[in-house]
């Protein structure tokens, strides 16, 4: 297969019987306008239970759609003078404090305003190890959650580093204010997660994902809510927030998990990732970075403490 084409499947659920097409599409897939899908199923790029359909066609339980895409390779990314928040830098990696609402890299729907174009515009030293989207970046942040997150400044530093994620020995810690009130101080969650298997935005845990393990402990608890420390073993899509909400704790804030579950916080989820520990690329030695957490976080808190809310 074409390295260059993605291929996404759909399960129709009862809930989306008897729309259209084109119109389903569009409601599982926020990064693709009703008129992009119209364009993709007039060239044969949309396929229900392997076979093209027109945009009328309304689907039906059971069906299988298959929505193929070609990913843009993108060697022009434009620079653009967004102030960055650099917590540590050397000869080899960039420690960022990325800040809520800011994407990680260009995709579709967000080709500008990400930190790698801020990057581009800080520095000419970053790897391209991974590809031409994703210059320097070693893992990713969701769009809504802020805190730390590393850079690689060369190809040696980027593959040492990502080295480190395979085996674990970078060590990532968050904070997560969740809704309601956990009685025990300290679990772990041990559930696979794959794609959701009909919405297809969403991740959750399911028998065929891939081996997820998060730590938790309680930092300090409040008459609805729990402030909680988040410790990554494994480092899957949204992993926190399935898992929280899986054990039905979901993130306050969150826009995708727990119903959108937004009591206290409209703007994202409040999660937030404030630690890293890593072995150095080149000096072999140990780099603990911290950062605390953004000022509206901390409203929140003082709102709970003070029962404002």
């Amino acid at each position: 297969m074409n390295d260059n084409i993605e291929t996404i499947s759909y399960l129709i659920e009862s809930e989306h019987e008897g729309i259209r097409i084109d119109k389903v599409l569009a409601m599982l897939n926020e990064d693709l306008s009703r008129s992009q899908i119209q364009q993709l199923i007039e060239q044969e790029n949309v396929l229900v239970n392997d076979k093209t359909v027109k945009s009328s066609y309304k689907v039906k339980q059971g069906d299988e759609v298959i929505l193929i895409l070609e990913i843009e390779v993108d060697d022009d990314i434009e620079m653009e003078n967004i102030p960055l928040d650099i917590v540590y830098e050397d000869d080899d990696v960039i420690v960022v404090n990325k800040p809520s609402g800011m994407v990680v890299h260009p995709a579709i729907g967000h080709k500008k305003h990400t930190l790698v174009n801020a990057l581009l515009y800080y520095t000419k030293e970053l790897s391209n190890f991974s590809s031409n989207e994703r210059p320097g970046i070693v893992h990713r942040l969701d769009k809504e959650t802020s805190g730390l997150l590393i850079v690689a400044k060369n190809n040696k530093a980027h593959e040492f580093l990502q080295s480190q994620l395979r085996d674990k020995t970078l060590h990532r810690e968050y904070i997560a204010l969740i809704k309601g009130v956990v009685p025990h101080n300290e679990w772990v969650v041990n559930a696979p997660i794959g794609r959701h298997p009909s919405r297809r935005k969403e991740m959750a845990v399911v028998a065929n994902g891939k081996p997820s393990v998060t730590h938790f402990e309680v930092i300090e608890r409040f008459a609805t809510h729990t402030l909680v420390k988040c410790l990554l073993e494994t480092g899957r899509t949204h992993q926190i927030r399935v898992h929280l909400d899986y054990i039905g704790f979901p993130v306050e804030g969150d826009p995708l998990y727990g119903s959108g579950n937004k009591t206290l916080y409209k703007e994202g989820q409040l999660l937030h990732a404030r630690k890293l520990e890593f072995i150095h690329p080149t000096s072999k030695e140990k780099i603990s970075v911290k950062t605390d957490m953004p000022e509206y976080f901390k409203d929140v808190l003082i709102r709970l403490r003070e029962g404002n809310v």
